[in-house]
């Protein structure tokens, strides 16, 4: 077990080196002096384009980062999890002192205090003007620092969407503070948390308490995930966490799969186009972005209105497919399969025959084209 997840690890480390990583070092007047930075862009990032991504800000940046971004990189590159901006920390010689909090009122003070500052009023406005990120900001933190993002929560405003505690050394109180403030949150809030079987036993007997009262709160702009892991220790625990945690959060944005067309697709009131359209408004709605339609939706839905004989949201898809890609066999393939439901043989033959010299996609080639035109063909002669 060992061996398959250093192996695991090596290849995530190893698949992170194709992104841009940049070494920046920020000035703070809230730190009296620099901070180093470690940051990944998406492979295609082009500060050219009008694109906004995702932030995810990781304390102990000098551990964390590289399971995080690897793991971002990885289920990106498969578009289960849009393409992020991610930013660590370095704290390997100040971390007592960043995440110090008051003795009495369990609050950042002191150096903790200045820390908490710098990466509200120092660290986002600097990322922000910088780089192109989105509105939808996600932090992580592991032990210490786990507890430290909840200190995020408790503002009027909070200042992140997601938030990400493994195996998190919380400060007393903190459990009922949690409980208190997620039940009355107002925004779409993402929070998740973490343990194992092999925890250390006094920060796992407190998660498993904060979670007693967490997963009891009923707030519909909560979505509230807990993992408890076994075979895991305090650090072992990271590499199962991250993922686990980033599905949850993005769990919109995924292409939708057998489940979704199933329970979802197929029983939803509108037709199956409205329900892409909405389910991508969502998104944008959600993350800050528009998400790129995505072939493995539009074969889903067309899918759905085949199985419905909703021709009507056929004949929309293949414009919008046609709009979309408008270099691609796509547009030809969906607009030939809309003319042959309705019957109009001719026009769909026109269409596959049109598809032949335009760009093949990721499941349309021009072996297919060839396949759908002599299946009319035959269907004419008949």
């Amino acid at each position: 077990m060992k061996k398959l997840s250093a192996l695991a690890l090596l290849f995530l480390v190893v698949l992170n080196l194709n992104g841009q990583a940049i070494y920046e070092s920020i000035e703070s007047n809230k730190l009296s002096g620099n901070r180093e930075l470690k940051i990944q862009l998406p492979r295609n990032y082009n500060s050219d384009l009008k694109r906004a991504y995702p932030l995810v800000i990781v304390l102990d940046g000098d551990y964390l980062f590289e399971p995080v971004a690897g793991n971002i990189d990885y289920q990106a590159y498969w578009e289960d999890i849009p393409d992020c901006i991610v930013v660590g920390v370095k704290q390997d010689t100040t971390r007592e002192d960043d995440f110090f909090y008051d003795a009495e009122t369990y609050f950042p003070s002191e150096e903790g205090a200045n820390f908490y500052e710098f990466i509200a009023s120092e660290l986002l406005p600097y990322i922000e003007n910088k780089y192109q990120v989105s509105n939808f900001r996600v932090i992580i933190g592991h032990d210490l620092g786990a507890n430290f993002i909840n200190y995020y929560l408790f503002k009027d405003n909070p200042l992140f969407r997601a938030y990400i505690g493994l195996s998190p050394d919380l400060a007393p109180e903190m459990e009922n503070r949690l409980q208190e403030r997620l039940s009355s949150i107002e925004n779409e809030t993402f929070y998740y948390l973490a343990t194992g079987d092999a925890d250390i036993k006094v920060l796992r007997n407190s998660i498993i308490e904060a979670d007693s009262k967490l997963k009891i709160i009923e707030n519909v702009k909560l979505n509230y995930k807990f993992d408890n892991f076994e075979d895991a220790n305090h650090y072992s625990l990271v590499g199962r966490g991250i993922p686990k945690a980033l599905n949850e959060i993005f769990a919109l944005y995924k292409p939708i799969n057998g489940k979704e067309y199933k329970e979802k697709v197929i029983t939803y009131e509108g037709s199956p186009y409205d329900y892409l359209i909405k389910k991508y408004e969502d998104i944008a709605y959600f993350y800050g972005f528009e998400k790129k339609l995505i072939e493995n939706d539009i074969r889903a839905i067309s899918a759905a209105c085949r199985k419905k004989d909703d021709l009507e949201s056929l004949e929309k898809l293949a414009k919008l497919v046609k709009k979309e890609f408008p270099g691609s066999m796509l547009g030809a393939y969906y607009m030939g399969m809309f003319h042959e439901k309705e019957g109009n043989l001719k026009k769909a033959l026109l269409r596959y025959k049109g598809g032949l010299s335009l760009e093949p996609s990721q499941y349309i080639d021009k072996e297919i084209m060839l396949e759908k035109m002599y299946e009319v063909q035959d269907a004419l002669k008949n």
